[in-house]
């Protein structure tokens, strides 16, 4: 798939067949992963890879599994009808979407600073880093013909993981993926149509 295709393809699914993904095909994809920038060159970033459904409800324990539209209803900050009508639609599947997709990757990063209270913006460094991993993991899958979710962990969601997978204490999951081929009429949400000729600015804003 050509570069600026899988940009134009790639967007959230959360409705998937039940194929799974060769091992050599998720190798690519985390590869690319692997190739993203990184702030400190070490690239010390760890993929785990969960294909076994069991494996998987012990992972997302924490995932809550009763969100309702209701409860989108109730979540004061969102008042465009566009965004609301994505969030409608994706809050009651963030647990569906990960334990229905072929396999959840879990992307690790080494906690080296306290990113909720960092000192300065270069603290941050390292979390911008692994979402750089993150992107290009998703574009890989698009080209590889496959769709991708994600949910960032809350509460305790992180702490089951941990304890269903074993990875180390100094690590921290940004976020949950889930990956898979996307059923047939999968739904994608709306998304607003982003204005170049009003974002992209020349010299000055």
């Amino acid at each position: 798939m050509e570069f600026y295709e899988a940009i134009d393809r790639r967007s959230s699914v959360r409705d998937f067949t039940d194929e799974t993904i060769p091992r050599e095909v998720i190798e690519r994809i985390v590869g690319a992963a692997l190739k993203a920038p990184t702030n400190d060159h070490f690239r010390d970033w760890h993929f785990i890879v969960v294909t076994d459904k069991a494996v998987m409800s012990e992972v997302l324990e924490g995932v809550p599994k009763d969100l309702t539209i209701k409860d989108v209803d109730n979540m004061t900050f969102i008042s465009d009808p566009v965004q609301k009508s994505a969030y409608q639609f994706a809050v009651p599947k963030q647990y569906s979407m990960l334990m229905n997709a072929a396999a959840v990757i879990i992307p690790l990063m080494e906690k080296k600073v306290d990113i909720l209270h960092p000192a300065n913006l270069s603290h941050l460094n390292c979390f911008a880093s692994v979402w750089c991993s993150i992107e290009n993991l998703w574009l890989a899958a698009t080209a590889e013909g496959y769709g991708c979710n994600l949910r960032i962990p809350l509460g305790d969601e992180e702490k089951k993981a941990r304890e269903a997978t074993g990875f180390p204490e100094e690590y921290m999951i940004p976020c949950f993926i889930g990956i898979g081929r996307a059923a047939e009429g999968a739904f994608r949400t709306k998304q607003l149509v982003p204005d170049i000729e009003k974002q992209l600015h020349w010299q000055k804003f």
